[in-house]
């Protein structure tokens, strides 16, 4: 019996210049600045916090796709778009946005964890996206991001549950819908590139 051979082995690459990623990094940054910030200000539910974030679904593909850089640039642009652009004071967006890093580390390491492919090809890979990347870091992101609105003086004690409930619930949508469909969709062509990451260990 032949053993198995996985179809985009770590080796089927060389890997490109650490600049090139350095360059990724900082263009995930952008978009995850520039998405963050359309949409809390564009949606907001409290400062910070939009009732229609859809960038969230980009950031966990982006994760996903180029490993630890995405999960790095949905936190830096968590910081910049939906917090210092947004109106949030620098100090309370350095450790509210921590909400976006966990959304984007969770279902990374899960993935990793479980030998998951991010295309999504199995039902078992569906499933553990929807607990890791839909359930498990949104309810993560809504907790942490709530409360620590609450501890920087910037929504009351009394805002903290629906700040929580509003949060999860659209992120729970976007990324219930979108993120599966990009997944599935744009995965095989991303895996031909250098840049891909998600089989990487």
């Amino acid at each position: 019996m032949k053993p198995a051979v996985r179809l985009y082995p770590v080796d089927s690459f060389t890997r490109p210049p650490f600049i090139i990623y350095l360059s990724l990094f900082f263009l995930l940054v952008c978009i995850n600045s520039l998405g963050a910030k359309y949409f809390v200000f564009s949606y907001p539910i409290v400062t910070g916090v939009s009732s229609f974030y859809l960038i969230v679904a980009f950031m966990i593909v982006f994760a996903l796709w180029f490993g630890i850089w995405g999960v790095l640039a949905a936190y830096t642009g968590c910081v910049i778009g939906a917090g210092v652009l947004s109106g949030l004071p620098v100090d309370v967006s350095l450790y509210w946005s921590f909400a976006d890093l966990w959304q984007a580390l969770i279902p990374y390491v899960a993935f990793r964890y479980f030998h998951a492919d991010p295309a999504l090809s199995t039902r078992r890979d569906l499933m553990i996206f929807f607990i890791f990347g839909v359930m498990i870091n949104n309810i993560a992101g809504a907790v942490w991001g709530s409360y620590t609105l609450a501890y920087g003086g910037i929504i009351e004690i009394n805002q903290i549950m629906m700040t929580m409930i509003g949060w999860f619930l659209v992120n729970l949508a976007v990324c219930s819908i979108l993120s599966p469909i990009i997944l599935i969709f744009v995965t095989p062509w991303i895996k031909t590139q250098e840049l891909y990451m998600g089989e990487y260990v």
